[in-house]
Formats: C-alpha cells, sequence, structure tokens
C-alpha cells in the first residue's frame, strides 16, 4: 500500500510540474459571428468568403481571427539546503521519523499474537442436532 501511494504521489507531482510548465496556443477564425475553425496546434484555415470590389463598393472583411496565448513558468526555482537553520532541521528530522511510524507495522518479537483467528466450522451442529433458537 506504501509503495502504491508513494507513486501516486510521485506522478501528481510530475504531472503538475508538467503542466505547470506548458505553453499553448489557441487560434479561432470567425466569419460574421460564427465560428468556423479552431486550432490548438497551428494555423487556422480561412474560410471561403471573396471580398466583392466590383462599383467601387468595398465591402468591409467580415472574418476577424482571435488568437488567445497562455504561458506556463519558463523557469522552475530550485531550491538550496543552505537557508534551513537549525531548529527548521530538528523540526524536519522530527516530524520525518514521526511520520515514518505512521507506516511501520509492528509485529510482537516472539511471533506469537494475542488475537487469534476462529476455527473453521465443517459441519453445522445445529442442523445435525436440530437444535434451534426461537
Amino acid at each position: 500500500m506504501k509503495q502504491f501511494l508513494n507513486k501516486i504521489t510521485a506522478s501528481a507531482l510530475a504531472l503538475l510540474v508538467l503542466f505547470s510548465t506548458l505553453s499553448f496556443t489557441i487560434q479561432k477564425h470567425y466569419c460574421g459571428d460564427f465560428l468556423v475553425d479552431i486550432s490548438f496546434t497551428g494555423v487556422t484555415h480561412c474560410c471561403s468568403m471573396k471580398m466583392n470590389t466590383s462599383n467601387k463598393v468595398v465591402k468591409k472583411n467580415c472574418c476577424k481571427d482571435e488568437t488567445h496565448q497562455f504561458e506556463g513558468q519558463d523557469e522552475l526555482q530550485l531550491s538550496s539546503g543552505e537557508n534551513i537553520t537549525l531548529n527548521n532541521q530538528q523540526f524536519l528530522m522530527a516530524f520525518l521519523f514521526a511520520y515514518k511510524e505512521l507506516f511501520l507495522e509492528s509485529y510482537p518479537k516472539n511471533g506469537l499474537r494475542k488475537v487469534f483467528p476462529p476455527p473453521e466450522i465443517r459441519q453445522n451442529y445445529q442442523i445435525i442436532y436440530q437444535s434451534f433458537l426461537i
């Protein structure tokens, strides 16, 4: 159980570091008020609307692109053990020893236990002797 808990904790911390340093960009392409294309990895594809420039009437471009960029951490802060004082060291050691004792299973040195498992019942004596409590 302890190893399983350690593996879950290590995986969760690794995922936390991964997602805190992850950066990505979302690009959206709108034609009018309608979302036409969305891209998480590259450039969005433009719609096939053509600009009408006949008779010197220039229509405004109804298409627009939006880009949302989410940036993660660029540098991780590495802590050094130089700024730990003697009081902090004593507290840390006491905490670690007390926490370690929670996961240790202690058995008597002679191997005897006070609690014995119940014996296996091979036959149901109530049915054999037909003595039932009413």
